[in-house]
């Protein structure tokens, strides 16, 4: 089962949210938080696997809960779900930590494969939208991701189809290795690039 916390500040999203989930097989709602410090509270309390986390709520808002989530534990994963998709939001959430980014008028099929993909290792990104982060982050520059010192030549070629924005399955597909064996690579990638996560190792390939 998938552990989830949901974060929204208005109530009726929350409940459309749990009945959404509660409707998975693999997928538990451990909990709600309508606030940013109830957020961070629960998450220390409850340990989910993935929480949904909404940007824009009173006091403590989304993306602080989310730097300090991660703090404590780095190893949840946050997606954030919000109306604004936005620089100004986009950026700040995933500097904080946040694994993915989806808006709240993406179909439901959407959000569910977003928190197993969560869950799983993977950043619930569709190609086209973290190509569009990559390109912004480089001022619309069009180089070859840059080589690293120090990987193997299979880590390269992760590295290269990360930065193209191709999902884990996808990458396993062109190269024509197992899903585990491209989570392993990514994680190599990400302790020798020092990334916190998959859309910052594709940053970093990138050049930014």
């Amino acid at each position: 089962m998938i552990r989830v916390l949901l974060v929204d500040d208005q109530h009726l999203i929350r409940a459309g949210l749990r009945m959404l989930c509660d409707a998975q097989p693999d997928i538990e709602v451990v909990g709600e938080a309508d606030n940013g410090r109830e957020a961070i509270s629960l998450a220390a309390r409850l340990v989910p696997d993935v929480v949904v986390m909404d940007l824009r709520m009173p006091g403590v808002d989304g993306i602080t809960a989310t730097s300090r989530i991660l703090t404590e534990r780095p190893a949840t994963r946050v997606l954030v779900l919000t109306t604004f998709g936005d620089d100004d939001h986009l950026y700040p959430a995933l500097t904080a930590g946040a694994c993915g980014f989806l808006l709240k008028d993406a179909p439901p099929a959407d959000l569910l494969d977003g928190i197993r993909r969560a869950a799983g290792g993977d950043s619930p990104f569709s190609p086209e939208v973290l190509q569009r982060l990559v390109q912004r982050a480089v001022h619309a520059r069009a180089e070859t991701p840059r080589p690293v010192q120090g990987l193997t030549g299979r880590e390269q070629d992760v590295l290269n189809l990360v930065a193209e924005g191709l999902s884990n399955s996808e990458i396993a597909d062109r190269l024509h290795i197992g899903v585990t064996t491209v989570k392993t690579h990514i994680t190599s990638l990400m302790t020798k690039t020092d990334s916190p996560n998959r859309v910052r190792l594709a940053l970093f390939a990138r050049g930014a």
